[in-house]
């Protein structure tokens, strides 16, 4: 095993849940091996400006035993700095000095895609450290520390949404994160039943989107003994439309990475729809015919749009983050003892730990759209015309403990 003493934690980008699964798992394991662990306050940021602190955070186990691994965010803090664009010609020399400074050996760092290339970026230049995968929006590896506990989220804002939309026959669309990818939208809205589910690997035919809308909405109403209806669209913030482009607000300028920040998406889904519903003569009808067509007040369904934003990435972590959590931050400890570094960690199965190259790891991982077609099977609108799912049949019989 690698001579290591003492191994410093870091996470960085978005908060989610799990991440103090992450840092409590990584000290406690360590405290287990005789190995010390602190905390690098702020992210990258921390890791910078280390050289200039006094003292950070030992995790001693009273420390880490006031840590709550079920509540998200992530006591270490974070922040999104990219090491190579700092304005410092001695950053690298710097960073080097401080983990000199405070004779840390090793690093464990947990983040998502911006956080792994930085940190491929560290390994590259000599600094021995472990990536621990975490995002929420689930576009990176199979799996990634915190995506479980925000599709239970977006599930739960949801489905509970519908309860105000029955209230006032209202359409509701609720926009969600996950930047170019629509794993978030498409299993939280999948969780909480919602009617259409608009991501950004297909482009919206929102002519498909107004046809299914109009359709499940009149047909509630007319079996509702009480004439209430609603219908639910959850859309991830990076849709395209017909031109397969981002929709976004170019007020809204780009983050420390250079990426685009991401925002109108419900808004504009919604304007799409009302321009639709004001030229529908079959909507007033329909509203005359259900008693509910009120002259210049009252002539069409509203149609609004919620942005749950942070609170899906805040309060409590779910049970599989916090297991996945603890699993992926102990292998991070073996792995950087080991003297195997440079890599992200992928899972634990019995006495496996499975890596892989962190370039890899952090490669842009869409939704499969076979799947997709199997749930349009089941109703759900994807802003397009229903795709056939076509099944093939695979045993996996004497081979299951690969497939969990």
């Amino acid at each position: 095993m690698r001579e290591i003493k003492r191994i410093g934690i870091i996470t960085c980008g978005g908060d989610c849940g799990g991440l103090n699964a992450v840092v409590k798992s990584v000290t406690q394991t360590a405290h287990s091996m005789g190995v010390e662990t602190l905390v690098v306050p702020n992210g990258y940021a921390g890791l910078y400006n280390l050289i200039d602190m006094e003292a950070p955070v030992v995790l001693t186990p009273a420390r880490v035993d006031s840590i709550d691994a079920n509540l998200a965010g992530s006591e270490a803090g974070h922040s999104r700095v990219k090491i190579s664009k700092i304005k410092d010609p001695d950053k690298y020399r710097k960073i080097r000095d401080g983990l000199n400074k405070f004779n840390i050996d090793g690093l464990v760092i947990s983040g998502g895609d911006d956080t792994g290339s930085v940190m491929v970026d560290l390994a590259e230049r000599g600094i021995s450290c472990v990536h621990v995968p975490k995002t929420m929006d689930l576009d990176l590896q199979p799996y990634s520390v915190g995506g479980d506990s925000s599709l239970n989220r977006i599930a739960r804002f949801t489905e509970e949404l519908k309860t105000t939309g029955l209230s006032h026959n209202r359409i509701m669309i609720v926009e969600v994160f996950g930047r170019y990818v629509g794993h978030t939208a498409f299993r939280g809205g999948v969780g909480a039943e919602a009617d259409c589910i608009l991501i950004p690997e297909i482009p919206v035919d929102f002519d498909e989107v107004y046809r299914h809308m109009k359709m499940r909405y009149m047909q509630r109403v007319e079996r509702s003994d009480v004439k209430a209806g609603t219908y639910t669209i959850v859309v991830s913030e990076g849709i395209t439309d017909a031109k397969g482009e981002h929709i976004y607000d170019e007020a809204a300028g780009v983050d420390a990475f250079g990426h685009r920040k991401l925002s109108g998406a419900g808004r504009y889904v919604r304007k799409q729809l009302e321009q639709r519903m004001n030229t529908d003569p079959e909507i007033r009808e329909f509203m005359k015919k259900k008693g509910f067509y009120v002259p210049g007040v009252y002539e069409l369904p509203e149609i609004r749009e919620v942005i749950p934003g942070h609170l899906v990435r805040s309060g409590h972590s779910s049970a599989f983050d916090v297991n996945f959590g603890k699993e992926a931050g102990a292998a991070a400890v073996r792995l950087l003892l080991h003297g195997i570094d440079g890599i992200t960690v992928v899972k634990v199965r019995g006495r496996k730990i499975y890596y892989m190259p962190t370039k890899d790891a952090i490669k842009q991982r869409l939704v499969d759209l076979n799947i997709v077609s199997l749930f349009e099977q089941q109703g759900i609108c994807f802003g397009r015309e229903p795709v056939p799912y076509e099944a093939e049949f695979m045993s996996v019989e004497g081979e299951l403990e690969r497939h969990l």
